[in-house]
């Protein structure tokens, strides 16, 4: 019994020490910039994505400009919009490809798994969470905002972290000038 403990205890301790490390940003978003106010946005920008791509796939932006970004999926799979570097957006899709594998995205959207009962000796697992401020998920047929204040960041990019869609080619570039 004792061993069957220890061994609960060590698969608890390692899932939630693997869940905190995949809900901790591994890169910081000071150096793309920072979220904004919409009241103080200097202007707005829609982008338009479907299965698979973004329109524009470029966009410009002055150094020190805040940017309302109207997101329209006009696709039929759930997608996301996310400022970041290369070596981010990398780090991000093994996030979100743990959140498909749990469960917690679908290709359709966000699952509520706050009453989802685990294995686990009958306790509760919370499942991850897509929260980071320089992203957001837009479910097929829906429009998202986003609102960001651009730094002198070089290397930019927007992209679609969902499994496979960075790879397909529905990554733009930023031009931060």
């Amino acid at each position: 019994m004792k061993a069957k403990l220890a061994s609960l205890f060590i698969t608890t301790t390692l899932i939630f020490s693997a869940s905190v490390a995949m809900a901790s940003p591994s890169h910081s978003k000071s150096d793309i910039g920072q979220p904004g106010g919409s009241a103080k946005a200097d202007r707005t920008i829609e982008i338009r994505m479907g299965d698979i791509f973004f329109e524009p796939k470029s966009i410009d932006i002055k150094a020190g400009e805040t940017v309302r970004f109207v997101l329209k999926n006009e696709g039929s799979l759930l997608h996301e919009f996310n400022l970041g570097m290369a070596a981010a957006h990398a780090a991000h899709q093994k996030e979100m490809a743990a959140m498909f594998q749990n469960g917690t995205l679908s290709p359709m959207g966000a699952q509520d798994m706050s009453n989802m009962d685990h294995a686990m000796g009958g306790m509760k697992m919370v499942g991850m969470k897509h929260d980071d401020p320089n992203s957001v998920l837009i479910e097929p047929g829906a429009t998202e905002e986003l609102v960001w204040t651009f730094t002198q960041a070089t290397g930019l990019e927007f992209a679609c972290n969902i499994p496979g869609h960075y790879q397909s080619g529905m990554v733009g570039k930023v031009n931060v000038r």
